[in-house]
């Protein structure tokens, strides 16, 4: 049985998703057990409202704050030692939880998870990696945000985070791992970057990882590659332009058909097509990302999430609890002469 913790105060809506969306948890998932973290009397009175019975499935731990999503991360560390955000991470500490899923604010959520949980050995630094649609079905990116300055080394362990993850999740065999660059030539971007292209190749001989070299932004959605590592300003940057890109292209294609009586009507004889993709690239469905290099799993749902999407990161908690993320990285970076990082830096 996999016991998640979700902090049910976190994001946009709060219990009003957060309870509807464990509801939906578990009845796809049998044998999963909740622990909604929160106001108690919000939360029942939400369930009432929701017409929801909390069952043998369900229980609720009380928490007295909230993080907000403006408040700073080292306030919310230092000052929200009750918070539903911080209780739910210290219920995996305290192996109560085996994962914590929050849509509240991100940088709280990673500083807190960081303080409480600590990073694996060999990690310095944890990474927030998400799915991103792709031809192929769909491409593991890290770091999103976590790390805005990370360095060679720091994207060596990236590159080991996310194979590992992709092969746990996704049942790939050496899943295909490459380095974001302005260009494919071994000539082409920065210092960081070309340090680290050394590094990976380094990696590659040693057994870390299939590390198939620089790829370029196009690439993250073609079926060549299967993990994507850059650092946490330019992923972050990179995953907002795809969202932006995304929306425009919804807006604009509702306006063209709406634009004519003979618009509209060639927009109800592609609807089956036009509902078709709308699922595949439906950005809900790769809601919740994870935070990678921490001794637990801890999974990030949008802010805004409805209902369907919350779900769906509750689904990634339960799946990286079924597959033991943490300990395969955790024997991935075990010490091995054999394999030894800080020889070849």
């Amino acid at each position: 049985m996999a016991t998640i913790a979700l902090d049910a105060m976190g994001g946009d809506f709060g219990p009003e998703v957060v309870i509807p969306a464990a509801v939906k948890a578990v009845k796809k998932h049998k044998k999963l057990h909740i622990i909604l973290v929160g106001d108690e009397s919000r939360l029942r009175d939400c369930a009432r409202q929701h017409k929801i019975n909390l069952d043998k499935h369900f229980e609720i731990q009380h928490a007295s704050q909230v993080v907000e999503m403006h408040d700073d991360p080292r306030h919310a560390v230092r000052k929200k030692k009750d918070s539903s955000m911080r209780v739910a991470i210290d219920m995996v500490k305290q192996q109560r939880a085996q994962a914590v899923v929050s849509a509240g604010n991100t940088g709280a959520l990673m500083a807190t998870a960081k303080f409480v949980l600590k990073t694996l050995p060999g990690i310095d630094r944890p990474a927030i990696c998400t799915t991103i649609p792709s031809y192929g079905g769909h491409t593991h990116m890290l770091d999103l945000g976590a790390n805005v300055d990370s360095s060679a080394e720091h994207l060596f362990q990236f590159a080991v985070m996310g194979s590992v993850l992709a092969e746990a999740v996704d049942n790939t065999h050496k899943p295909k791992v490459g380095l974001l660059n302005i260009g494919s030539e071994d000539s082409k971007g920065n210092a960081q970057v070309k340090t680290a292209h050394k590094l990976l190749q380094t990696g590659l001989q040693q057994g870390y990882f299939n590390y198939i070299g620089f790829v370029e932004g196009d690439d993250i959605y073609s079926d060549k590659v299967d993990v994507v590592v850059c650092d946490g300003f330019v992923g972050n940057v990179s995953l907002k332009t795809m969202e932006g890109v995304a929306k425009m292209i919804s807006n604009m294609m509702r306006d063209e058909f709406r634009r004519t009586t003979l618009s509209r009507l060639s927009g109800l004889i592609a609807m089956p097509v036009l509902k078709r993709f709308k699922k595949r690239v439906d950005p809900r469905m790769y809601n919740g990302a994870s935070m990678l290099g921490l001794t637990g799993i801890v999974i990030k749902s949008h802010g805004g999430a409805d209902v369907l999407s919350y779900s769906n990161a509750i689904d990634i908690a339960v799946l990286e609890v079924e597959k033991s993320v943490p300990d395969h990285i955790r024997e991935c970076m075990a010490p091995d002469s054999d394999r030894s990082l800080s020889a070849n830096i």
